[in-house]
């Protein structure tokens, strides 16, 4: 992909209409490493370099995210290859018959019942020629069939994808429109390989495919998927049973065509009662090779000729030792769809170690699939028959559900440092990657486990969990998945009436609500939250309730009630001792000053807020401050203060990666060299923010036009 960069490189920089010598000079490089990188001889410039020449070829929004994406080592998400697989000649034929066609997108359906192959077949088939997609390959479960929820939304597969692809997570756009034409546009000159397995509907595939390019994408579902015929000219694949002659093929590969010739009619009679479905053949040819001394008939005296999956699943549980069996069980109580080695561990209450060689005696007789080291997976079917097997008992949900508040715990303070929590410290502390990596892949997991904890009666781990999932909801935008999952937890504080549950919900869904334009619901959680944090003589608690609830009274237009809520809420953090939060309430105050045009004290405020966050660290908290420093002192007449301040506002939200804020402070920036007469420079700041506006879906980008637009209009700036 490096060609892809150095492409993308020089026509940057011809379209800005720089020598190579204009552009070094802007950057500090020498002309001979920009001639290297154009040339391709460079293959893995600096993250710093990279930046320099975004900077200087003025690239934002989608453009920048294009180019810095593409460098980016190919992803590579396909789970394991499937053991043993055999058969399906005509279909793997078909498939491979999309690789000669003309460049252009081709999608690719197979479609057909539970347990007839369909994922084995696209993973098989995409590990065949993933030598032929040197971009890469992409894979997500959608879950449209099975006991863990379905992907509704498609924003976190396509966060998931852009990040594969070298999208930086605090650059990922917030909406799901945006995000799905920045991966448009960095598929479009790539040849990568897409496997969507287990779509509900098309509904769900649309926003996920490539618009251009020559990329393959191969969906796989229990539905026809008729809309992607007509919307993206899909080519079908109906995947049915195994013939006879395939399964008698699937079963000599696993268990030997000697065994199966020394007694052809009980090779006839598991052929017909496993009805030609791969997965319940191979659970029973697991079966069969666990025991190679049996004779071929000591299998079939109670199949039947029925194509009944339970009874064949009870074949591979039987075969089990005892531990196994119970740890089977006991995976009937995990939400799914994943589930890794510690979580199994702390579920059946044993060391790691051992529960691995379980989990590995499971998948030997294919009741798991380990779709990643370490990481594996319960087909729908087979988890719907563990949890209708597995026995009640509290002991091990509690240790499940204090497992994963553990983990999720530890990764919430690594990825909110500054947020006061309500768990206890945690006995190990991740780092922020770490933290953001575990977020990542169990999220989805730990969504489903608040769900779940709370339906079980184990509502004091709902609300936590749900917590912690708010860490990494919140920066990550994810205002509708957040609210859903406190409005459990704010149910399931109540049921259990814990006043510090009930108080933190309440905090954490008006959060959502005020992102989402509920104010009205968002004020009246605030005001009980502040009630809840106040009878537990919770200092900090009661901060961050003002602090929020400030907020909502700025936005309901009330800007002197919002000025004295935030002087209480610095009051109360100092009490708690809490300087991060001092300093953010203190900005807030500041800002609020600025907008009742208390413009001194408005001043006095942010400079005391900005030395604390310079003492600490806090980039994101000192852009913040800068920027409503900015605007005061812009009010004042202080022109140069004012834009010494927006400017460095605007690097430092780009640093911390806060891309909505730094669209604000641009436009802000923007007024600021307006009303200094310096229209050019005004326009060029309001482009920037509506191009990161609309890379966000935000609505703020029609302001930033009616500026631009005004700026045209007036007379005084040709």
């Amino acid at each position: 992909m490096v060609d892809v960069f150095s492409r993308l490189l020089a026509g940057h920089r011809r379209r800005a209409n720089l020598t190579q010598e204009a552009l070094a000079e802007r950057t500090g490089l020498s002309v001979r490493s920009l001639r290297d990188l154009e040339n391709g001889r460079v293959t893995r410039p600096r993250p710093s370099t990279l930046a320099l020449l975004a900077d200087a070829l003025a690239l934002t929004g989608a453009e920048r995210e294009l180019f810095l994406a593409a460098v980016a080592g190919g992803p590579r998400q396909l789970p394991l290859d499937v053991p043993g697989f055999s058969g399906r000649d005509a279909e793997l034929a078909e498939l491979d018959a999309v690789l000669d066609q003309p460049r252009a997108v081709v999608v690719v359906t197979i479609a057909g019942l539970a347990g007839v192959g369909k994922t084995a077949l696209a993973v098989h088939w995409a590990h065949r020629v993933a030598d032929r997609f040197p971009d890469g390959q992409l894979y997500a479960d959608l879950r449209g069939f099975g006991p863990a929820p379905a992907v509704t939304d498609p924003a976190e597969v396509l966060r998931a994808f852009l990040e594969a692809l070298g999208v930086a997570p605090a650059r990922v756009p917030a909406g799901p429109d945006a995000r799905s034409a920045l991966l448009r546009g960095l598929l479009s000159d790539r040849r990568m390989l897409v496997v969507l397995d287990n779509a509900r509907d098309d509904e769900q595939v649309r926003p996920l495919l490539p618009g251009a390019g020559d990329s393959v994408v191969v969906v796989t579902s229990r539905d026809r998927l008729a809309g992607l015929f007509t919307v993206a000219g899909a080519r079908p694949l109906r995947l049915g049973v195994l013939g006879e002659g395939e399964a008698r093929t699937l079963l000599a590969a696993r268990i030997g065509a000697d065994r199966l010739a020394a007694d052809p009619t009980a090779t006839g009679a598991i052929v017909a009662a496993t009805a030609g479905l791969p997965l319940a053949l191979t659970m029973v040819a697991a079966r069969v090779a666990f025991h190679p001394t049996f004779p071929l008939a000591a299998f079939t005296g109670d199949l039947g000729v029925t194509a009944d999956l339970r009874w064949v699943f009870s074949w591979s549980y039987g075969a089990l030792a005892a531990p196994a069996a119970r740890l089977f069980r006991l995976l009937g109580l995990h939400p799914g769809p994943e589930v890794t080695v510690p979580v199994a561990a702390a579920l059946a209450g044993r060391p790691v170690t051992p529960t691995a060689e379980l989990l590995a005696e499971l998948a030997r007789l294919h009741l798991l699939i380990e779709q990643r080291p370490g990481r594996f997976l319960l087909h729908d079917l087979v988890h719907d028959y563990a949890a209708a097997i597995a026995e009640p008992d509290h002991p091990a949900r509690d240790r499940l559900y204090k497992h994963l508040l553990t983990e999720a715990g530890s990764a919430a303070v690594a990825v909110q440092p500054q947020w006061l929590s309500p768990l206890p410290p945690p006995a190990a502390a991740s780092t922020p990657e770490e933290a953001r990596r575990y977020f990542a892949a169990e999220h989805e997991v730990l969504t489903a486990a608040v769900r779940q904890a709370a339906a079980d009666g184990f509502d004091t781990y709902a609300w936590r969990l749900a917590w912690c999932l708010a860490a990494w909801f919140a920066p990550s935008g994810r205002w509708q998945d957040n609210e859903a999952v406190q409005r459990i937890a704010l149910d399931a504080a109540r049921r259990c009436d814990d006043p510090l549950g009930i108080a933190t919900a309440c905090r954490m869904l008006a959060r959502a609500e005020t992102r989402l334009g509920r104010l009205d619901a968002a004020e009246k959680h605030l005001t009980e939250a502040h009630a809840r944090y106040r009878d537990l003589g919770d200092a900090g608690g009661q901060a961050q309730a003002l602090h929020n609830l400030a907020e909502v009274r700025q936005l309901t237009g009330r800007v002197e009630e919002a000025i004295a809520t935030v002087g209480d809420a610095v009051t109360l953090y100092r009490q708690a001792g809490h300087r991060d939060g001092e300093a953010r309430s203190l900005n807030a105050r500041g800002w609020l000053f600025a907008q009742a045009g208390r413009y001194p004290e408005a001043i006095d405020c942010c400079a005391a807020a900005l030395t604390v966050q310079r003492e600490r660290g806090d980039l994101n908290g000192q852009a913040a401050t800068l920027d409503s420093l900015a605007f005061a002192y812009g009010r004042q007449g202080l022109s140069g203060e004012a834009a010494a301040a927006a400017e460095e506002a605007v690097r430092l939200f780009g640093r911390s990666g806060d891309r909505y804020h730094e669209a604000e402070a641009r436009g802000r920036l923007g007024d600021l060299h307006r009303a200094a007469g310096d229209p050019e420079s005004a326009a060029r700041s309001w482009r920037a923010a509506i191009r990161i506006f609309d890379d966000l879906g935000d609505r703020a980008a029609d302001e930033m036009r009616r500026r631009l637009a005004s700026l045209t209009a007036d007379p005084r700036h040709p």
